[in-house]
């Protein structure tokens, strides 16, 4: 989403024209995004703003991938959640109880403020024999004051007091893309992924199989593309450059 569609809330240029040539042409799709602090129902409404249509349930969130993956391990399972309404919501709908008191799991993801306290119970948890998972790795995020440490960084400080390495379920774990395109009933060798990145994004498009587009207008320049080992299929300028390919 960020860095493909929308950068510091304004569409970028061609967006939204992209977006409704898939909805009018009735192409399968889904926006992707790490960020887990925000329901899709939020995000629905933020790229409304930006001038971006689409529904809700085509926004498919790293708290929702992690959701869907606690109840494919354990249905109907319990969790202690760190985070915030993107996660709780998506928790409790995929029927998980919230709990402080022997929970499967102490599942960690994004939130603005971060408690001594509930990072604390967390260690305690895990220690006590629940399994950890978090949202995303992401180390930092982006705030008008400079950046933000994230749900990677907190994991750090809790995997160094317990010993515990958390698994990762968004981007770039392929498990975030190969769960999207069962959301959608699509096949790997006829998607493709449009990202900005080539830590989360391409790697993650690539080991999921599918085709992979990097745009220049987020994260990556282009002459950082050749500092990886791996390649994406295709280097476009914008998401403007994709639109007549719908």
């Amino acid at each position: 989403m960020d860095g493909v569609l929308v950068h510091e809330g304004y569409a970028i240029p061609g967006a939204p024209e992209f977006i409704k040539a898939l909805r009018d042409k009735g192409r399968p799709f889904l926006v992707l995004t790490n960020n887990s602090i925000f329901t899709a129902r939020d995000l629905r409404a933020r790229l409304a703003d930006s001038g971006i249509d689409l529904p809700e349930e085509s926004i498919w969130t790293s708290a929702l991938a992690t959701a869907q993956f606690l109840t494919d391990q354990v249905p109907g399972g319990s969790a202690y959640a760190i985070g915030e309404a993107g996660l709780t919501t998506a928790l409790y709908e995929a029927g998980y109880t919230l709990t402080e008191n022997d929970p499967d799991y102490v599942v960690l993801g994004e939130t603005r403020t971060y408690s001594f306290e509930a990072i604390t119970k967390a260690i305690r948890l895990i220690l006590g024999g629940s399994r950890f998972i978090a949202t995303n790795p992401d180390t930092t995020g982006p705030s008008k004051e400079g950046p933000l440490p994230a749900t990677g960084s907190v994991a750090a400080m809790i995997t160094a007091a317990t010993g515990r390495q958390p698994y990762y379920v968004g981007k770039p774990n392929p498990m975030m893309f190969r769960s999207a395109l069962n959301r959608i009933d699509a096949h790997s060798e006829t998607t493709a992924m449009i990202g900005d990145r080539m830590d989360t994004d391409v790697v993650a498009g690539i080991e999921a199989g599918l085709e992979t587009f990097l745009v220049m207008t987020g994260s990556t320049a282009a002459h950082e593309v050749e500092k990886y080992p791996f390649r994406p299929s295709h280097v476009v300028d914008s998401i403007a450059d994709l639109v007549e390919l719908v």
